[in-house]
């Protein structure tokens, strides 16, 4: 690797330079960003096999009655399913040619954060990413998020799946049997507008936050009291109408008619092009791709294109990619640890992927995937990642991990295959001085130019 802007698009855009990858870039470094832009892409085949999303939840919530060991049964098959697709995911991000939609997919799926600090909901949470993320990182925002928003998994973990109206039927219903009003849950529509379009400075107020939660009430999926409507069970996204709020909402001053679960998709739609959702999305893009206190300036280019074309990513995507800020640093970002492993198994070309060497050292470190520890998803900035237990503990891993390798590897063209334009004269010549090559190698994987993207 010779150019700065080969390590940018390898580091910054991908997921680290593959064996060889650096060679094939280096000719036209954007060129192989935008050519990883796919409109509808497709599920990797390594995904492809898995179950969706309607089965598991099925099984999640249909077996709560069962027998004790068939109930265990089921539950050690939603784990193991659940582990096994974990691994695959990092294989698959390992090894493909594409690790620009592998980035982005990990930049939304923590944008639309769920956890498995809902237990509940665990097993379902890879095909959520698979279902209603994937589809849509270099489509319409507000696809996105309508897709996000009505998905069993998301209701489920913000609590909205039994969100009753005060004034619908069932919320009726409950008020003559018990004397008192039902409980109407704000937790979907508060995080819908702080944390997934507007954001906390979007110049949105309680009122909103009450409004949104009325016209999202009904939102629910099929394994969620089954047989009122005589449905039958399943996990897809249901709208349960004896449980919607009727009458107008006012959403931002403005008035919507009630129409049962289309009106939820028109105040979705139209809060994902507001002004305020625009320069949330930019702030936590040029947050990603420029530095952890984004330049105001890139936020507003950032922030424009995406209005122009009505939240678009694919614009937003190929704008990031041709601003001249992305490339006047080569390393203003720290990889997190979920990075930071996928690229050191990236850079040595080990796909083997497993739960002792992949998932236990991310236990450890604190950043199992999909685990993170609130609904806001895991921090975009170098003081969550490189803290000093933190650091030793990535520098420890590194340098065992490097003993994993295989044999045949030269030091000193791997350090200038993996960070050869950045690399400062000390780690070069640490590098040149180690005893053996397993050393020199922790020592390359371990310093700051490799840490960092």
């Amino acid at each position: 690797m010779e150019s700065i802007e080969t390590f940018i698009a390898t580091n910054r855009f991908g997921l680290g330079p593959a064996p060889g990858e650096a060679e094939r870039v280096a000719s036209d470094p954007r060129g192989w960003i935008h050519n990883q832009i796919d409109r509808r892409p497709k599920t990797p085949k390594a995904l492809s096999g898995f179950r969706d999303s309607d089965d598991i939840i099925v099984d999640i919530f249909d077996n709560r009655d069962d027998a004790p060991a068939r109930k265990k049964n089921i539950r050690r098959a939603l784990r193991q399913d659940y582990v096994d697709e974990l691994i695959a995911r990092a294989r698959h991000m390992i090894s493909t040619p594409k690790p620009f939609a592998e980035r982005m997919v990990m930049f939304w799926s923590n944008h639309f954060t769920v956890s498995s600090t809902k237990g509940i909901i665990t097993p379902a949470i890879p095909a959520y990413e698979r279902e209603a993320i994937r589809p849509n990182i270099f489509g319409k925002f507000e696809d996105m998020l309508i897709d996000v928003v009505r998905h069993p998994v998301m209701l489920t973990y913000l609590d909205n799946q039994l969100s009753v109206g005060p004034n619908s039927i069932a919320g009726m219903r409950r008020k003559f049997r018990t004397g008192t009003p039902t409980l109407m849950n704000e937790n979907l529509a508060r995080e819908v507008l702080e944390l997934h379009t507007l954001g906390v400075k979007g110049g949105y107020v309680q009122d909103d936050v009450v409004a949104l939660a009325k016209a999202l009430t009904g939102w629910s999926h099929g394994a969620i009291l089954a047989g009122l409507d005589n449905d039958r069970l399943h996990g897809k996204f249901d709208f349960k109408k004896y449980m919607h709020e009727p009458n107008s909402k006012r959403v931002l001053g403005k008035r919507y008619r009630d129409s049962g679960k289309k009106t939820g998709v028109k105040i979705l739609k139209d809060l994902a092009r507001h002004p305020s959702t625009a320069r949330h999305i930019a702030t936590k893009l040029v947050r990603h791709f420029v530095a952890d206190d984004p330049p105001l300036e890139v936020v507003y280019d950032i922030a424009s294109i995406y209005l122009d074309n009505k939240g678009d990513l694919k614009e937003v995507s190929k704008a990031l990619i041709d601003h001249p800020a992305v490339w006047a640093e080569p390393t203003p970002k720290v990889k997190s640890h979920y990075e930071l492993m996928i690229s050191a198994f990236r850079v040595l070309g080990m796909t083997d992927a497993n739960p002792v060497n992949f998932v236990e050292p991310l236990r450890e470190f604190g950043q199992v995937p999909f685990s993170a520890p609130s609904p806001a998803g895991w921090p975009d900035q170098a003081s969550k990642w490189i803290a000093p237990e933190s650091l030793m503990r990535r520098v420890e891993w590194l340098r065992k991990f490097a003993g994993m390798t295989p044999g045949g590897i030269r030091p000193d063209k791997f350090l200038d295959d993996v960070i050869g334009p950045v690399a400062g004269d000390d780690t070069r010549l640490w590098a040149s001085r180690a005893p053996s090559t397993d050393v020199a190698l922790g020592l390359i994987l371990a310093c700051p130019e490799f840490q960092r993207r």
